[in-house]
């Protein structure tokens, strides 16, 4: 007991002295005001290669990102099975039973939901829910859309940091500088979300017509009772119509969702950090924590419960309903 009260005391005058710090250094160097800029900056000044459809293809700083991501989690599985092969049937231990309690709660949602497709829909819903998790706690990283090259700026008076051009004031004849990032937080790329997005929808589709084979497409071109039953034949085929806008919807939903509140908590980092650089970002981190997990646990969530649905028949109730 006697330890723990020493401790918080040397924590709060830790705490107490970083305040201070940050206080001294931000009216030393006082904040400038940002600018908030949407597109991903490329790391090469020459493309590495050119698709016949897509164009030119440049390494960004978003794809530095991406890959930061999958060697994160790749590591992560990397070391989680060596801990379960040298500890038989123990129980996991620090990051390894922290993951193995949520990839249990996960499966257990997947299974009071999709039933006997769970452990086919598993895969895809800890998949997109661990990914997307890394990716959006990328941007709590110190360094992270702050660290990077400093070039010169075609718009002089402009200094760029992460996904943000900040407006400075350099003097008379001085040359504005562009300070792009190594790594930005992919989840601020609408490309990144678009992608993952058009996974979701596709792997969606497939689950479905693997559960319900070639009648899953009476769910988008429903005729069965178009001339039998014609008043409620037409209004099925209509709601077909309807599921196909709504599966193109979906990538909407999906993509601006995520990208929209992960750029949104970007942008309230560096305006905070602006406007008041003292000790106010801290309290914004932890609400972006937060959101982060939230944002991956929908992406997540939507996705199985979808796939969940693309498994079962829609036919018969509706027979049922108009009988």
């Amino acid at each position: 007991m006697e330890q723990s009260k020493w401790r918080w005391g040397f924590n709060r005058w830790l705490v107490l002295f970083f305040i201070i710090a940050g206080w001294l250094a931000a009216r030393s160097y006082p904040p400038i005001r940002p600018h908030v800029q949407l597109p991903a900056e490329p790391l090469s000044h020459h493309p590495l290669f050119t698709l016949p459809v897509i164009g030119e293809f440049y390494l960004t700083n978003t794809l530095v990102a991406l890959v930061l991501v999958d060697i994160i989690l790749l590591l992560l599985a990397f070391s989680i099975r060596q801990q379960v092969k040298s500890g038989g049937k123990q129980m996991l231990k620090g990051m390894g039973g922290a993951v193995e309690a949520l990839l249990e709660a996960l499966y257990g949602m997947t299974e009071s939901t999709a039933g006997k497709w769970a452990k086919a829909i598993f895969p895809y819903f800890a998949t997109i829910m661990l990914m997307v998790l890394v990716a959006n706690w990328m941007e709590l990283i110190p360094g992270v859309d702050s660290i990077g090259f400093l070039e010169k700026t075609a718009h002089e008076g402009y200094v760029a940091n992460g996904p943000f051009l900040l407006k400075a004031e350099p003097a008379h004849g001085a040359e504005g500088f562009v300070v792009v990032p190594w790594v930005r937080v992919v989840s601020t790329d609408l490309n990144f979300t678009v992608a993952l997005a058009l996974i979701s929808v596709f792997m969606t589709q497939v689950i479905g017509i693997r559960a319900q084979g070639a009648a899953y497409f009476t769910k988008f071109w429903n005729t069965h009772t178009l001339f039998s039953k014609p008043i409620f034949g037409a209004i099925d085929f209509g709601v077909g119509l309807l599921e196909i806008i709504s599966e193109f919807s979906k990538i909407l939903s999906f993509s601006f969702r995520l990208f929209g509140n992960i750029f949104a908590g970007s942008v309230m980092l560096f305006v905070i950090g602006a406007l008041v650089p003292v000790f106010a970002q801290s309290l914004v981190l932890l609400l972006e924590a937060f959101v982060g997990i939230i944002q991956a646990l929908v992406f997540g969530m939507l996705t199985m419960t979808f796939m969940a649905q693309a498994t079962q028949g829609h036919g018969e109730h509706h027979d049922e309903a108009h009988a």
